[in-house]
């Protein structure tokens, strides 16, 4: 295993002109093309606690496989609407969105929309309307599949769909998770990182058995690293230990470009290809995408 601080500083460092021109180069697709899964990937991005990157996450990894050649739906389930601003979606009340699939029964195509500047990717953006769901879903037939079957009844032409949660654990993360396969959660490099996840994961696992079968958590990305600190290594080695080969080599530092990012309503792989942020999307992107390839 790569040590952990070794390779964040060295991908942190402020590069050359010409070293961040290579990076950006790299990141925008002047590159092999990641490997099309044998079939398609539904995976959740969850964890409920707040402020893990866990939208950050989503956004980027689903930006460089686009780019990269595949072809990439996120579904915004979070009424913040986060994954849509950075996606540069407007998600105004009046946008026909993923709460009209859910409390509606509109079709998931009749609202997906085209991210501008990234070909291959499309988002389903979220509304404050969302923010009433969680009440509504409770009165109405099979309320924690109404997105799974969604999925299954747009048969969207899509190699991965992201699905970003909201920071809980009612009922529009339960409707993620019996929708997907697979769990991709971000856990922060900090004190506060573990705390919570033991619900995160009980949960999981009451789905796996009551709703949905097929479903694991198949990725742990560790975020917000700062390699200046041991407890940001700390944090990394207590995550390895416990998770094993679920974590993902590639950390994903503090850096200041995937923070501005949205406030242009970009991601980071777009905002600024040359920064060490998008360098290191672009590794985790690879690292689920390669991982598949290799199991086949």
């Amino acid at each position: 295993m790569r040590d952990i601080d070794e390779m964040v500083s060295r991908e942190t460092d402020d590069p050359p002109i010409a070293k961040e021109a290579a990076t950006a180069i790299r990141v925008l697709g002047s590159g092999e093309s990641l490997p099309k899964p044998p079939r398609r990937r539904v995976i959740t991005v969850a964890n409920q606690k707040g402020g893990v990157g866990k939208t950050t996450t989503a956004v980027n990894v689903a930006a460089a496989m686009a780019l990269r050649g595949l072809d990439v739906v996120v579904i915004d389930l979070d009424p913040q609407g986060n994954a849509s601003t950075a996606l540069g979606i407007d998600h105004h009340a009046s946008i026909p969105s993923v709460y009209d699939v859910l409390i509606e029964g509109k079709g998931l195509g009749e609202v997906l929309l085209p991210v501008d500047g990234v070909p291959n990717l499309r988002c389903v953006p979220a509304t404050i309307d969302l923010a009433g769901a969680e009440i509504e879903l409770v009165s109405l037939v099979a309320r924690e599949s109404r997105l799974r079957r969604a999925l299954a009844e747009a048969e969207l032409a899509a190699d991965y769909i992201f699905i970003d949660c909201p920071p809980s654990l009612g009922l529009l993360t339960i409707n993620a998770l019996v929708a997907a396969e697979e769990v991709l959660i971000p856990i922060q490099c900090e004190y506060y990182a573990l705390e919570g996840l033991g619900q995160l994961l009980r949960n999981i696992e009451l789905v796996r058995a009551h709703l949905n079968p097929a479903l694991r958590i198949s990725t742990i990305v560790l975020t917000m690293y700062d390699a200046r600190t041991r407890l940001s290594a700390q944090v990394a080695e207590d995550v390895r230990a416990h998770f094993r080969d679920l974590v993902l080599q590639t950390v994903i530092p503090r850096n200041v470009r995937i923070s501005e990012a949205p406030s242009f309503g970009q991601t980071v792989m777009t905002y600024d290809p040359g920064s060490a942020g998008a360098l290191c999307y672009l590794n985790v992107a690879q690292e689920i995408a390669r991982a598949t390839a290799s199991a086949t």
